[in-house]
Formats: C-alpha cells, structure tokens, sequence
C-alpha cells in the first residue's frame, strides 16, 4: 500500500507570504510612527529640492552655512507666504461675518417657517428638536475638540521641527551618504550613487508636476466661480488653489469667503451651493484625474499606480500621505529599475513606455 507523501509549499508561495508579511510589518510601522515620518518625508523632500541649490552656492566660495541659512530663509518665506494668505482669507471672511450672520439668521427663520407650513412641525418642536440634538451631541464635540487641538499641536510640531530636520539632513548629506555606502557592498556604490542623483532629479519633476496641478486646479476653479456667477473668480480660484497646499483647512477657509459674498450679493442660497460644488468637482479630479496625470507622467509612473498610492498614503498618513507616498513609489521604482531581480516591479510601475519601445525594435 503506498502512502501519500504530503505535499510541501512550494518556494513561490513561501516567497509570496514573506512579500505580504513584510507589507504588513512596513505599513503598521509607518501609522503608528506617522509622528516621526511624516516630518522627516517632508525633511527629505525640502532638502534633495534645496541640495542642488546649497551645491551650487558653495561652489561659488560661499560657506555649507551660509548657503543653507539661504536656502532654508526662501524656503520659510514660502510657507511664510502661504500662512499669509491664509490669514488674509480669514481677515476678509470676518470683514463679511455680520452680514453673513444675518443672512445665515433670516435663512433659518425660512427655514423653519417652510417646516411649519408644509409640514406642520411647530415653531416649540423644532427647538425641542434642536435642544435634544445638543443635548445628545455634546460627548461628540468634546470628541470633536480634542481631536481638532491633537490636529493643531501636531501641525505646530510638524512646522516647527520639518525645517530643523532639513538643516540637519543638509549639513551632515555626507555623512548620510558615507552610511549609506558602507551598508550596501563596495561594487554597489556606484549605483546608490546613480540612485540619489535620479531620486533628487526625480523630486524636481515631482515639484514641477505640482506646480501643473496647481495652475490646472487655480483655471478649473476660476471657470467654475465664473461660471456660477462669483464677483472676482480668478482672485477666489487661484487664492483657493495655492491654499490647498494645506490639506483640508487650506480649502474650507478659502472656499468660506466666495460663499459669503456670493449669498450676500446675490441673495440665494443656490450660489453658495454652487460654490460648493465647483470646489467640491475640483477637489476630486485634482486628487483622481488631474494630480496622478500631470505627476505620473513626469515621473514615469502609470496612473493606476498612482491612485492606489494616493489611497493608501490617505489611509495611513491622511493628506500628508497622499502628497508623500508619490515620491516613495518613484525612489522604489529607481531602485527596481536597478535591480535584476526586481525588473517585474519596475515594469508593473512604469508607464509602459519603455516596454513598447522594446516591443517596436
């Protein structure tokens, strides 16, 4: 009688486990240590963008201090700029913050009133209703407001320790890349070389296909409020565009001013909501179509890649990780362009391009 010997998993199945084990361990690293990441991703990105600039200023007799005290001034600038505007969408917001209240005020006494004519809900319902709904929400908006100051120290964290992580990062590049070398066997020093030169030429393309996105976004949403009917459409459409460099609040505060003067101008509810949906189609396919488009072809990265890391950058990281985890995949696929052994990566990366040209010749 002959007994069956059992059969053994095969090595491609032992490989494919291993491969989904380390994607798990990478992922559950990277949320629960998203407080360190994300300030140093952001160190990173600032400093391979500066480094060209630091190189070059030192070439020209200036000290590695000096150029990156420079470097570093512009930079703060920017975002100095950014806050800047900012506060000047608030300051303008406030300016129309009692006309709006009394508008909001008159909407809501419309409001109820409909209730109570088509509906027959009194005018004592609907503020039982009311003062039931407070009532029960309250334990939510504690929730709610000790998630927005967790939101806002970890933003001012974020702001404050991203440019000394840069300045650091800069100053000691050598001593980074020395480390590097020695990790990796001596024959692959050239190619790590090759790999960083590519990842900050691979940065630059990443920053220019923003600055695509956001002059495609600032046009999209001047048509939109143009469209709808706002006063000064191209000042609230590329005012709201630059700001969405801050994820999430950039674009609510941008988009409350151009809702504020249309109801007040025109009178209606249905400008505002309209407003509303302009801005609301523009996030959208900036994030689906517009972003994955205009950066994917500069990095040469397929557009489905693309979404999915947009997706899984949102899960892990929120807004950071969707602008983030696009560098990521292009470092990747730099290496995997390198690697024998990863050539199935770099193909399933790319934008197809290099394989037609392969396929023609």
């Amino acid at each position: 009688m002959k007994t069956k010997t059992p059969i053994s998993p095969n090595s491609n199945s032992a490989s494919a486990i291993e491969i989904l084990q380390y994607i798990v361990l990478i992922s559950v690293i990277l949320y629960f240590g998203k407080t360190l990441f994300i300030p140093l991703s952001f160190s990173l990105l600032i400093s391979f963008i500066l480094y060209p600039i630091c190189k070059w200023m030192e070439e020209k007799g200036i000290s590695q201090s000096v150029s990156l005290s420079i470097a570093l001034f512009f930079v703060t600038l920017f975002f100095a700029i950014l806050i800047y505007l900012l506060i000047l969408q608030i300051t303008a917001f406030s300016n129309e913050w009692e006309p709006f209240r009394m508008k909001l005020i008159e909407t809501v006494n419309q409001l109820s009133a409909f209730l109570a004519d088509q509906f027959g809900i009194s005018t004592e319902k609907q503020l039982d209703y009311l003062k039931n709904s407070i009532n029960n929400s309250g334990s939510q908006t504690l929730s709610i407001l000790k998630n927005a100051a967790y939101s806002f120290s970890e933003s001012v964290f974020f702001l404050l320790i991203i440019p000394v992580f840069s300045a650091l990062i800069l100053y000691h590049r050598r001593l980074l890349a020395n480390t590097l070398y020695q990790i990796f066997p001596a024959d692959k020093k050239e190619t790590i070389h090759e790999i960083l030169i590519e990842t900050i030429h691979a940065y630059y393309d990443f920053i220019k296909g923003m600055l695509v996105v956001y002059l495609i976004v600032g046009l999209l949403n001047s048509i939109g409020l143009a469209i709808v009917g706002v006063p000064h459409p191209f000042l609230f459409g590329f005012i709201a565009s630059i700001l969405t460099f801050i994820p999430y609040v950039g674009i609510i505060i941008s988009s409350l001013l151009p809702i504020a003067v249309s109801w007040i101008t025109f009178n209606s509810i249905w400008y505002p909501i309209g407003v509303i949906v302009v801005f609301s189609i523009v996030q959208i396919l900036e994030a689906y179509v517009i972003f994955p488009f205009a950066v994917g072809n500069r990095l040469k990265i397929n557009t489905l890649v693309i979404i999915i890391m947009i997706t899984i950058g949102g899960i892990l990281w929120g807004a950071a990780g969707m602008i983030l985890f696009i560098p990521f995949i292009s470092i990747i696929k730099l290496i995997a362009d390198r690697t024998e052994s990863l050539k199935t990566v770099s193909i399933l990366l790319g934008d197809g391009n290099h394989t037609k040209k392969k396929l023609q010749a």
